[in-house]
């Protein structure tokens, strides 16, 4: 959905230097709104600016560790400074290592933990208070199929599934201040984490990309672009009505 220049223009989008971010970062620039483009290093977030100025859009990258109270508090200064207020907000940035529990250092739990549960805590509470001024906000979180259970990572099937409970307190908390809350869950989406997957298994990603697909009822796995969309319309002025959803763009029904 195309927005006027009366609308809320400007969004961030964390984890946003490639994959899904990337993607999700180009189709809310191609929608009308100015995008600030947060990952670990500004350089590399250089390939999805280019590309949102490219094709006629503003973005600006801006580097912060979503896990760093004053780096998020930074980063959101900065972007609502160059680029106005915040109004939307796409938490996506993510990790997910795979180990066993019996195995798994405590420094993993945190981390994953940390960027994956802590980190859209802390970009959320700093761009809320441009929302609540605003009347007006959308926030995206990105959970994952791994939140209903995932033997192979704890950490991160128990990251994503706080971030649904996450999601649904926004949406009940700050409804009244014409702010939605509303959480992606992705199925198999090319991206870097499903490329280490297959390195892992010592399969070549094409094969194991055919493998997963003979599972999803539609035939093939997911591509950034399928996240992308569903995020351009959670966040859009039509979308006012939904709020707390976990929305599974998984190719199937997911248990």
């Amino acid at each position: 959905m195309t927005y006027t220049t009366h609308d809320p223009r400007t969004a961030i989008v964390t984890g946003a230097a490639r994959g899904i971010g990337a993607a999700v970062a180009r189709q809310l620039a191609g929608d009308g709104l100015a995008v600030g483009v947060i990952d670990l290093d500004e350089a590399d977030c250089a390939g999805t600016v280019e590309a949102i100025r490219g094709d006629g859009g503003s973005a600006l990258a801006v580097a912060a560790d979503v896990a760093d109270e004053a780096a998020v508090s930074a980063a959101v200064a900065r972007i609502a400074a160059e680029l106005g207020p915040p109004t939307v907000l796409v938490n996506n940035a993510g990790v997910g290592p795979r180990a066993d529990l019996v195995e798994m250092s405590t420094e993993q739990w945190d981390t994953v933990l940390g960027i994956n549960l802590r980190g859209p805590f802390l970009a959320t509470r700093a761009v809320c208070p441009h929302m609540i001024e605003a009347g007006w906000g959308r926030i995206v979180t990105m959970s994952s199929i791994s939140a209903v259970g995932d033997a192979a990572r704890v950490d991160y099937g128990s990251a994503k599934a706080g971030l649904i409970g996450f999601t649904k307190s926004l949406a009940l908390q700050l409804g009244r201040h014409g702010i939605t809350a509303n959480a992606i869950a992705p199925g198999f989406v090319v991206s870097d984490m499903t490329r280490a997957s297959a390195r892992r298994l010592g399969l070549g990603f094409d094969e194991f990309r055919r493998n997963a697909a003979r599972s999803i009822p539609v035939g093939r796995v997911g591509q950034p672009e399928d996240i992308a969309h569903t995020a351009s319309y959670l966040v859009s002025p039509g979308a006012g009505f939904v709020s707390g959803q976990v929305i599974y763009v998984a190719g199937g029904p997911v248990d």
